[in-house]
């Protein structure tokens, strides 16, 4: 058979800007494929999407169920929404993604209150959480009810499994609860070399964003439900969300091929390793800082504002902060899972040029 599609783009071309960029794994699009033929029930109740609560399982615990969804900002704001009450609030880094870049879903679709703490490295600790966990019982202010972490940040940055513990051990005692926005969990657990349950279920994390579209996914999401005292409502919140796939198996199959082998290990593993290499060859560059840690697949650099531009005649890339100064911007690199040694190489001789244009 034949199609009367057009190829509208060179498949050649990568960029830098960001790991949604990048298309679908081959191994994704072939279990897609499997997946079709013949009729299956709708709205979840498929042979695949019952499947993968045993790989979910098998990943993150006997207690965790996993609900699919169409994408992050859905994954969060459900998350949130089924463990939060109307008059209560989440506690979450100033820098998170839930209050930088999802256009205020949280609160316009789930009228979520976010409580925010300025962080150095986008990363809360519990003595950053005690900034706005307090007011407890206060009619006057929100209650502060969730703690929400991302992991990578959205600065690029780890949480170790002892830091997560120690998070989830301190918003426990104040009888909160803690939601994990996962939309890279799979290359801070490759960066850690740990299993994915080690910066989770085993750190006491209740509810997890599982991020699936940046490490290879057509489209897909994932709320995992670690500890099901922490929610309720699940089932009807991802309804009114319009977030219920009604050909869900094409949804779920891709997360068995994802999770049921290693595809998520070598898919994350590529991405890091790619970023790794990205900063060591920039940082060979008269005139480039680097100056956040590389700590899974994103790159921080610092270089002249004017550089910036010519080289993005070639390569997209967003710019992260435009206030420092001096002519200067601080842009963001990412890499993904068809990142190569080749690209890389190639954008880093592009900005050298660049910078002695």
């Amino acid at each position: 058979m034949t199609t009367d599609a057009v190829r509208r783009h060179d498949p050649e071309i990568k960029t830098f800007a960001s790991d949604n960029y990048a298309g679908v794994h081959p191994e994704i699009l072939e279990a897609v494929a499997l997946a079709n033929g013949g009729h299956q029930i709708s709205y979840g109740d498929d042979v695949y999407t019952e499947a993968i609560q045993e790989i979910f399982r098998g990943h993150f615990g006997e207690r965790a169920e996993a609900w699919p969804v169409f994408n992050g900002t859905a994954a969060n704001v459900i998350s949130l929404r089924s463990m939060c009450a109307p008059w209560e609030a989440v506690v979450c880094a100033e820098s998170a993604h839930i209050n930088t870049d999802e256009g205020g879903a949280p609160e316009v679709t789930g009228g979520l209150k976010l409580l925010t703490v300025p962080t150095p490295d986008g990363k809360l600790t519990p003595e950053l959480i005690d900034r706005q966990a307090w007011g407890f019982g206060d009619v006057h202010r929100a209650q502060p009810r969730v703690v929400s972490i991302s992991n990578t940040t959205e600065l690029g940055t780890l949480y170790t499994p002892a830091e997560i513990k120690a998070i989830c051990d301190h918003a426990h005692e104040l009888g909160m609860v803690v939601h994990l926005d996962g939309s890279r969990i799979t290359n801070a657990a490759a960066a850690l070399d740990v299993p994915l349950r080690a910066l989770t279920t085993d750190a006491g994390v209740d509810v997890l964003s599982f991020g699936g579209t940046k490490i290879g996914l057509l489209l897909g999401e994932a709320v995992v439900v670690l500890n099901p005292a922490a929610v309720r409502g699940l089932p009807y919140l991802r309804k009114t969300s319009m977030q219920l796939a009604s050909k869900m198996r094409f949804v779920s199959v891709q997360f068995e091929a994802l999770l049921a082998g290693d595809l998520w290990l070598r898919n994350a593993r590529q991405a890091n390793t790619m970023a790794a290499r990205l900063a060591s060859a920039v940082r060979e560059i008269p005139g480039v800082e680097v100056p956040r840690p590389v700590e899974a697949n994103a790159v921080f650099a610092i270089l002249p504002a004017d550089a910036a531009d010519r080289l993005r005649k070639s390569y997209r890339f967003y710019n992260w902060n435009e206030q420092v100064g001096g002519g200067r911007v601080e842009v963001r690199w990412m890499c993904a899972f068809d990142t190569t040694e080749a690209d890389v190489d190639a954008f880093a001789a592009a900005l050298a040029a660049e910078m002695h244009a």
